[in-house]
């Protein structure tokens, strides 16, 4: 279990060195300097891994992010016996999504989990995943990420990336907060609602009425509290994780898009380990995957809990309503539709939209 990459990390340019150290990475630099040196060879005695892979995360410790990471780790550790270690380096202290992607691909940091949106820079047909409103719950989601036929033609996008795919886990939907009250198309008209800088996110919004304004995240509590915006989305647990339901009357379930995470290992690493550590990272993700699926569920319901015991209310969409929204957004389907491989767009779609 050996891998060779194409530089050391006392070789890495000084100025992304630097860049690491301006992250606030001085704090662990020597024990990543140690854990470096097995990313240029690994040092075992008696096949005994001598430091652990670093994992590098750009979210909390208290996310299904973090439990995803955790568990894959504690796998690959209790299915090697011991012989194969992953330390998780979380809350961006290895850097943000586009350095953890760069370092990843370069070979530095073998391990990431992430959500997609970052990834869709360097993967262009992961902006399959920005189509929006595809599925009306998770179940059906999950089955379509899981299924073969799907999971192949995504694997090669990663692939071709530079990265291999281990497991796609999520934190369930991404739903709207705002301080009007949402049943029909026509509330959406108007809203001014944050969004990421994401061309296709902005597309959807406008596309069914709303006034998307991209935004900083550290910028957006106290935009709702100054109403400098009108309403927000994001998933459950970063809603609550973030107190934004403590500036809004309304969560309104839009369920627009998935909020997934996926652990990506370096290509070249993942081809260079033998056939059984190969097994060995594969069953770990697995066992992780699933097991950060189910607290994902669990966590919803509890922040479900919580955003009512405050007081702002929850709404549900009919289906009419949501079939609306669907063909509102046709505009946005043929954007993404025209802009990634037919094959995985198909793969995804097939059977559930027209």
């Amino acid at each position: 279990m050996k891998f060779e990459s194409s530089k050391k990390i006392k070789d890495v340019p000084v100025q992304k060195r630097r860049r690491w150290l301006q992250k606030g990475f001085a704090g662990v630099v020597c024990g990543f300097v140690l854990a470096g040196s097995l990313l240029c060879g690994c040092s075992f005695d008696e096949d005994t891994q001598t430091f652990a892979w670093p994992l590098a995360t750009a979210s909390p410790e208290d996310t299904v992010t973090q439990i995803y990471a955790e568990t894959f780790a504690s796998e690959v550790n209790r299915l090697s016996d011991g012989r194969m270690k992953i330390e998780v380096y979380p809350n961006s202290t290895l850097g943000g999504d586009r350095d953890l992607l760069e370092s990843c691909v370069d070979g530095d940091i073998p391990f990431v989990v992430q959500n997609t949106a970052p990834q869709v820079t360097f993967m262009k047909d992961l902006a399959v995943f920005d189509l929006p409103c595809v599925f009306d719950n998770l179940e059906d989601l999950r089955v379509r990420i899981d299924d073969p036929n799907f999971h192949e033609e995504i694997d090669s996008v990663y692939t071709n990336g530079g990265y291999h795919l281990l497991g796609i886990a999520d934190q369930g939907f991404r739903v709207m907060s705002t301080n009007k009250a949402v049943h029909s198309i026509s509330d959406f008209r108007g809203q001014k609602i944050r969004t990421m800088e994401n061309p296709y996110h902005l597309a959807f919004w406008k596309a069914i009425g709303a006034a998307p304004t991209p935004m900083s995240f550290s910028e957006v509590y106290i935009g709702l509290q100054q109403h400098t915006i009108d309403a927000q989305e994001n998933p459950y647990e970063v809603i609550v994780s973030n107190r934004l339901y403590e500036q809004q009357d309304y969560v309104v379930e839009t369920n627009h898009l998935p909020h997934l995470i996926t652990l990506i290992v370096n290509d070249k690493f993942y081809q260079d380990l033998s056939d059984e550590d190969r097994k060995i990272l594969d069953e770990a993700a697995s066992i992780a995957t699933e097991y950060a699926r189910e607290m994902s569920d669990e966590r919803i319901d509890e922040k479900i809990e919580e955003i009512e015991n405050s007081g702002t209310q929850i709404i549900e969409l009919d289906p009419e309503t949501r079939d609306e929204i669907r063909h509102k957004a046709s505009s946005v389907y043929s954007q993404i539709e025209q802009a990634i491989d037919p094959d995985i767009y198909q793969a995804y779609t097939a059977g559930v939209v027209d």
